[in-house]
């Protein structure tokens, strides 16, 4: 496989090098990541878990270390069963004193939920699990007694839209707190409106050595096509067959 890199030959700071965000973003850089089987599905029996790959895992949880804000949609939320993300303490301060993101003292990056309708669980893990408090962007239209839930459950309310959550929204309730390294897992309507909006600046896509068949549907989803150019930063290749790819925006300086 032409340019092709071979995971067992790179450790974690080559890892790091490889999915650097850019220094000291002036805005939010969005960063989207997906997992699918070769045939192209992302999901398996319903959930994205099923296609993961040790190197997936690793990359994963490099992905979120590196991050200030993990960005996800309800549904996926939901699907996924998510809490608050964990991650390296140690590794996210020395990540922040090098300048590849991370966090002065360790803290985790913090979740942030799009849900044009605030629809959420005041009761699951999303707001019980130990970790920074969730933001929960919704709209204007979202009804109030909801938002009043959310936030007695321990959720930031931000309204980014008036009756659906728009990307220039979303991305000016990150940046008004100095959120701008950000990963977004999710799901393929909360990407496929990204895309539409010219929002989406990096990918990053693992292909899992698997063959699902199945009706599971593709990573991004709108009602438009958007064709977006991608340039190819990496290509690379695990023994079991697993691919790690990185995609930016071709106009997108990184």
């Amino acid at each position: 496989m032409p340019n092709a890199i071979q995971l067992t030959e790179l450790g974690r700071d080559d890892l790091v090098r490889w999915y650097a965000y850019p220094a000291g973003p002036a805005r939010p850089w969005i960063r989207v990541n997906f997992v699918t089987s070769i045939d192209g599905a992302m999901t398996l029996d319903g959930r994205s878990g099923g296609l993961g790959t040790p190197a997936d895992r690793k990359v994963f949880l490099l992905l979120r270390d590196l991050a200030d804000v993990v960005l996800v949609g309800a549904g996926t939320a939901r699907a996924e069963n998510y809490g608050a993300a964990h991650t390296d303490s140690q590794l996210r301060t020395r990540l922040w004193h090098h300048g590849f993101g991370g966090h002065p003292d360790g803290a985790p990056p913090r979740i942030a939920v799009v849900t044009a309708s605030a629809a959420l669980d005041p009761a699951s893990r999303l707001f019980t699990d130990t970790g920074a408090r969730p933001i929960i962007i919704t709209t204007k239209d979202a009804p109030a007694d909801r938002k009043k839930v959310l936030t007695e459950a321990g959720g930031e309310i931000v309204e980014a839209g008036e009756t659906t959550c728009t990307a220039s929204g979303i991305r000016a309730a990150l940046e008004a707190r100095g959120l701008r390294r950000v990963l977004c897992e999710g799901g393929p309507s909360l990407f496929g409106d990204l895309l539409t909006a010219g929002a989406v600046d990096d990918l990053c896509l693992t292909v899992s050595p698997l063959l699902v068949a199945g009706t599971g549907g593709r990573i991004a989803v709108s009602p438009m096509a958007t064709p977006t150019p991608m340039t190819r930063r990496h290509l690379i290749v695990d023994d079991d067959g697993t691919i790690l790819t990185r995609w930016v925006r071709s106009h997108t300086q990184s």
